[in-house]
């Protein structure tokens, strides 16, 4: 069974991750790594590759920049000549980003077999793109793997049928299981001179925080006002440092005291820094389920979550998007021990790619 498994941006490495691994177990799969460009350099993609133990894409369609919309009428249009010549029995995507979406419509198209990993997440935001992203991949796709079980509910009431829907368990907890200990082996705390449990990690990147001259002085707001707590280590994407620079704000955060700029960090060291952290303040949909299962306190700084299972059973508080004030009282409140009584969500083991494949092989390999 010839399989074209889809990433495009830095999630979509670790997840895909994951599933490469599960599938490399069978000789009756033939997998080939389609890698749409969407994040692109050493930072972003190379080192995720390595650290990850992913092979070179044997498919680069070097589709980067652009609005969303053009971003995702490039990626089509690149895809299809792929889909063309390779002929596959099924498509993959994983997430909600515009690769997985580009790549999921022609598919359809095509009609070849798609299967959408960590499907049914919904925010009920729709001013997030990926939260379009999410609802129109999940009603084109023939497989949907559910990383949590809120999801089969939502894709229940978008009359999605039962066949179709699989309860799998979160492949990114896979990749993070299956690193955690090379993790505990570096020295990058002690390179920053930290300390265990006696540090913030700080991420954002999304467009509601960052996209305007007013979020990125309310982030420089509380990043002055978090780091009078404790140290904070903020790895900076790089679309998040244009525009703070952009602005004239970056010179006002290199003069924060306790603050330290990282450029983007490698899966493991990135891992390594949240596994110690204190607490860890974010945007990210994929940091809330890795602080989840590490078990360290997460603030998230958005109006709403579509990883619900994250704030139910997990570590994760949502605090508004960059609400100063409701944010420090939050962090106040967790860092003066008031500290969630948490569990890990279901099949969240790291066994997820496992299911999907023995999945895939019971319904299509007979």
């Amino acid at each position: 069974m010839k399989i074209l498994c889809v990433m495009g941006a830095r999630p979509n490495f670790v997840k895909v991750a994951a599933l490469h691994r599960a599938f490399a177990k069978y000789p009756e799969f033939s997998v080939r790594l389609v890698h749409t460009g969407q994040h692109h350099d050493d930072a972003m993609y190379r080192v995720f590759l390595t650290q990850l133990g992913l092979p070179d894409p044997d498919f680069s369609l070097g589709i980067h920049g652009g609005s969303h919309t053009g971003q995702t009428a490039q990626i089509m249009l690149a895809f299809e000549k792929v889909l063309s010549t390779e002929s596959p029995d099924m498509v993959i995507v994983v997430g909600d980003v515009n690769s997985s979406l580009a790549c999921a419509l022609v598919a359809a198209k095509e009609g070849v077999k798609l299967a959408h990993v960590e499907a049914g997440l919904r925010s009920g935001d729709k001013t997030m793109p990926e939260e379009i992203n999410r609802i129109l991949i999940d009603q084109m796709s023939d497989e949907l793997f559910v990383s949590e079980e809120l999801a089969v509910k939502n894709l229940q009431s978008e009359c999605i049928g039962p066949e179709k829907i699989h309860f799998v368990g979160n492949v990114m907890i896979d990749t993070l299981v299956h690193c955690r200990e090379r993790a505990s082996e570096l020295s990058i705390m002690h390179d920053l001179g930290l300390k265990k449990k006696d540090y913030f990690v700080m991420t954002m990147h999304r467009s509601s925080n960052v996209d305007s001259p007013e979020e990125l002085m309310l982030l420089a707001e509380l990043t002055e006002a978090v780091s009078k707590l404790k140290a904070v280590v903020f790895p900076v994407h790089p679309r998040t440092k244009s525009k703070l620079i952009s602005q004239g704000i970056w010179t006002r955060l290199e003069r924060i005291e306790g603050l330290r700029l990282l450029p983007p960090q490698g899966y493991i060291e990135f891992i390594s820094l949240i596994s110690n952290a204190d607490l860890v303040i974010t945007d990210s949909g994929g940091v809330q389920e890795e602080t989840t299962f590490l078990g360290v306190p997460c603030i998230t700084l958005r109006k709403s979550t579509e990883r619900p299972s994250t704030i139910g059973e997990g570590t994760n508080r949502l605090a508004g998007s960059l609400d100063v004030a409701n944010a420090m009282h939050i962090i106040n409140e967790v860092i003066n021990g008031e500290k969630k009584q948490t569990s890990l969500p279901a099949l969240w083991d790291g066994s997820a790619s496992d299911r999907i494949v023995q999945i895939i092989k019971k319904k299509y390999l007979k």
